[in-house]
């Protein structure tokens, strides 16, 4: 089995050899949820791509284990960037897809507030939405192994996806009745993708006419259609075999 995966910001300057203090709700979660045994394997990261693979040297007490460094792993920057703009669904489906989506490895999640959105992100309740994917968004990434967890960036306007898709090496924005599939895109070696998918409603026409404008054409992913909490994880996972990354 692999070793657990757990978030900390003292990384700086280790060396194999060396030991640190794994405490707090982390600290906690080793010690009394996963009861973590001095000789077990674990894995520290800052999410942020840096990591140290080491054993457990001791607990104490019901939050605090010290680690013996034998390794620093490192997931580096991609070559091609894959951030995916989310409309807001309904209930907890913005939670199941940052999760799918974040073990499937998008880079960066944007959510936005599409014209038929049903959910609207306002004032407290949308700062409490933001912080429930942003938490998400993180214990996905320790689950799936992951040492860069994705940016999940503050909600988005039409005007603000539009900017972005402008500045993308690629965009796109996912539509039933678009006549190109996303299989057969010509994509780049490098650089960013930005994918947009809209909500169960659907994205407008007016906001198709702003993408289209800032240069996302319509792309299908195939015959059936998906729903908004899932068809990005779908499209991500086409992506990453399609760039190499999964190779």
């Amino acid at each position: 089995m692999t070793a657990p995966v757990f978030l900390t910001d003292s990384l700086a300057d280790l060396a194999p050899g060396a030991q640190l203090v794994l405490d707090g709700p982390e600290g906690r979660h080793a010690v009394s949820v996963r009861r973590l045994q001095p000789g077990e394997d674990i894995v520290l990261t800052d999410g942020r791509g840096r990591g140290a693979a080491g054993l457990v040297v001791r607990t104490e007490g019901k939050d605090r284990l010290t680690v013996e460094v034998v390794s620093l792993p490192a997931e580096p920057e991609p070559q091609t960037h894959i951030t995916v703009v989310q409309a807001l669904p309904k209930g907890d489906r913005g939670e199941l897809a940052v999760e799918t989506m974040t073990e499937t490895g998008v880079d960066a999640i944007v959510p936005w507030a599409a014209a038929r959105c049903i959910t609207q992100w306002k004032g407290e309740r949308g700062a409490k939405s933001l912080a429930k994917w942003r938490a998400t968004a993180r214990e996905a990434g320790k689950q799936s192994r992951r040492l860069r967890f994705p940016d999940v960036a503050e909600a988005a306007t039409t005007k603000q996806v539009a900017s972005l898709l402008a500045d993308a090496d690629f965009a796109a924005v996912l539509h039933e009745e678009g006549a190109l599939p996303l299989a057969t895109a010509e994509l780049p070696n490098e650089g960013s993708i930005v994918l947009v998918i809209g909500p169960e409603g659907g994205v407008s026409p007016q906001e198709l006419t702003a993408f289209a404008e800032a240069g996302a054409s319509p792309y299908r992913l195939g015959r059936s259609v998906l729903r908004t909490s899932t068809a990005g994880t779908a499209a991500v996972a086409l992506l990453l075999g399609r760039t190499g990354r999964w190779s």
